[in-house]
């Protein structure tokens, strides 16, 4: 289970430290295999230890191929997706197309969200916080699944 919000700097090549905490897990869960593609509704990449890509993947490669919606999220997620491997050091090497697209440069987020991770620009995600936590002061409807959840 990954969670919580960890500030990293890249160095210029474009490498990630993965946080301490998060290393020992991802060797023994996946030997530090992970796939890291681009998110088609924000601009961040979204990180998944290999074996919870590969359950996605499959998913997607079901979906048919003549519906344009199911194509496009082949196109995107699919093809953008990029093979990452922890190096000695617990660092991952982010792709300079993800990085683009993700409009990373040197401080970025890593947000935890159960079974994957979110990369973000610390910009962007601090500007998205604050947008859902706007939306929560002007009385964004919650879905009808949290409206029993007690926190």
């Amino acid at each position: 289970m990954f969670r919580g919000v960890n500030p990293i700097n890249l160095d210029a090549k474009g490498r990630m430290a993965v946080p301490s905490r998060y290393r020992d897990r991802l060797v023994d869960c996946c030997a530090g295999q992970m796939v890291a593609t681009i998110d088609t509704e924000a601009k961040c990449l979204l990180l998944y230890p290999l074996h919870e890509w590969e359950e996605i993947q499959e998913k997607i490669e079901s979906l048919p191929s003549f519906n344009p919606a199911a194509r496009r999220i082949q196109r995107l997620l699919i093809g953008h997706a990029t093979d990452l491997e922890l190096d000695g050091s617990g660092r991952l090497l982010l792709p300079a197309p993800l990085r683009e697209y993700a409009e990373l440069e040197k401080k970025v987020v890593l947000l935890g969200q159960g079974q994957k991770f979110e990369i973000w620009s610390e910009t962007r995600w601090l500007e998205t916080r604050d947008g859902y936590l706007a939306q929560t002061e002007e009385g964004m409807a919650l879905p009808d699944e949290l409206l029993n959840l007690s926190l």
